[in-house]
């Protein structure tokens, strides 16, 4: 595609950067914007060639200053119905997700990986099983490294995994993974997507351009993506944790097994996996189908699966003191992935929970709590929605706390030998962190700094 045109890139963060840097080298004329009107425009400047051909707007976009324009790549933390992407819409520029500009750049085989949870951890295990089969792989998206910053290194023997927001799928057009996967669909984002219904149909977006080359993996146990997998008109592996399928990849008296037609591959035991919880026990039967259907030697993604370990922040161990045990799992920023860590404890567990308010509803994450979670220690502005919640389920070992720092020596004053302290927030960091890679790191910190 010919990019030596005029290029509005909507967003002065990592992605937006990213999609100018790569636009330039593409040959477009770039207009960087942002509405922040106190952006530091010189800071920006900075990142880029003197001589680039690029311009930095602030403010308000008007249709007169996007009229020459001729595409838009909008970064995925703007919504779309915010008034200047309406200006765009009326102006009638296409607007393009980073997703889209990096996969039209690119070269090679792709794997693209979307769900509510468990995708940063499925993609990690993914590019590690490339990176020991290829010599040239790529682990980008919202893993941490722009899927833009990367695009023009790709080769025709290149393998990618690109970690998929919905965000980022809302403004997809040709975007074409040769292996798809959706993990799970629960309930998230409805501060910017409104409806579950809305949010669902933006996941299955990842399979929209698919045809019967590809392949799409699915979670059998999510009652709507059987369906959606019923629907579609291309291969489907369907992954299980809790029945054997007929067809796809399940637990077989602890064995991972992947069975297509009448040929049955077993890959790896739970037992041997250094990841824990059945939550994790379905990220590994994701790669492993992903990486299968991308046509991998299978005693390659056998040794991956052994040898990988747990991603930062997602029920991370952080080490052990007078005798209790301390998990990071700050990436549980939404009800249902907290579910998921709480159901891998396997101690009795002082809970640090609570920040920014995405609507959700906590019921469920309460119910499981059971015997497991015996205090919970909540911070941020839900504390107190939370706390409600937990009450009318009957539990009432509560305390509340201002700060991280607070959260942990509360959590190890009332932890006893044996126990395990929890960071599982069933919430979003914004407000108290600028994410929750530093809502963990702070955690971690805070817990090593213990007598």
């Amino acid at each position: 595609m010919d990019f030596k045109k005029k290029v509005l890139v909507a967003g002065a963060g990592i992605s937006g950067i990213g999609a100018a840097q790569l636009l330039l080298k593409l040959g477009a004329r770039v207009v960087l914007y942002d509405s922040n009107e106190n952006l530091d425009q010189e800071a920006v400047r900075s990142r880029f060639a003197p001589e680039a051909a690029i311009e930095i707007w602030k403010g308000e976009l008007t249709v007169d200053t996007a009229s020459e324009t001729e595409l838009c790549v909008i970064s995925p933390g703007i919504p779309l119905d915010v008034p200047f992407v309406a200006v765009l819409k009326e102006a009638g520029i296409p607007i393009w997700s980073e997703i889209e500009l990096a996969f039209r750049a690119g070269r090679g085989r792709l794997a693209a990986i979307t769900g509510t949870n468990g995708k940063t951890t499925t993609t990690a295990l993914v590019g590690e099983i490339f990176a020991n089969a290829a010599e040239s792989a790529f682990t980008v998206g919202n893993i941490g490294i722009p899927y833009t910053q990367e695009a023009l290194n790709m080769r025709e023997d290149s393998l990618t995994v690109v970690e998929c927001s919905s965000f980022q799928l809302e403004t997809i057009v040709d975007f074409k993974p040769d292996v798809s996967a959706i993990l799970n669909i629960t309930e998230d984002h409805l501060n910017r997507h409104k409806t579950m219904e809305c949010y669902a149909q933006i996941k299955e977006n990842i399979a929209m351009n698919q045809d019967r080359n590809g392949t799409c993996v699915l979670n059998y146990e999510d009652d709507r993506l059987r369906e959606f997998g019923k629907e579609l008109k291309i291969p489907v592996i369907f992954f299980s944790s809790v029945r054997k399928l007929d067809q796809g990849i399940f637990l077989d008296d602890g064995m991972i097994v992947l069975k297509q037609g009448d040929q049955v591959i077993p890959f790896v035991r739970t037992d041997e996996l250094n990841i824990i919880g059945q939550h994790n026990y379905e990220n590994a039967m994701a790669a492993a189908a992903i990486a299968w259907a991308m046509g991998i030697d299978a005693e390659i993604i056998r040794r991956t699966l052994k040898e990988f370990k747990a991603v930062e922040h997602r029920i991370e161990y952080v080490t052990e003191k007078h005798g209790v045990v301390y998990y990071n799992d700050s990436k549980g920023t939404n009800p249902d992935a907290a579910i998921k860590a709480v159901q891998a404890m396997t101690r009795p567990t002082v809970l640090i929970a609570g920040g920014y308010d995405k609507q959700s509803e906590y019921d469920e994450w309460i119910e499981t709590f059971g015997t497991t979670i015996r205090h919970m220690i909540l911070l941020g502005v839900t504390g107190p929605k939370i706390a409600a919640c937990a009450e009318k389920h009957g539990f009432t070992s509560i305390e509340f706390v201002e700060s991280m720092e607070e959260a942990v020596k509360a959590a190890a004053a009332k932890a006893e030998p044996g126990d395990a302290v929890l960071l599982s927030p069933a919430c979003a960091s914004w407000g108290m962190f600028p994410n929750y890679e530093v809502r963990g790191r702070v955690f971690k910190d805070c817990v090593r700094a213990l007598d």
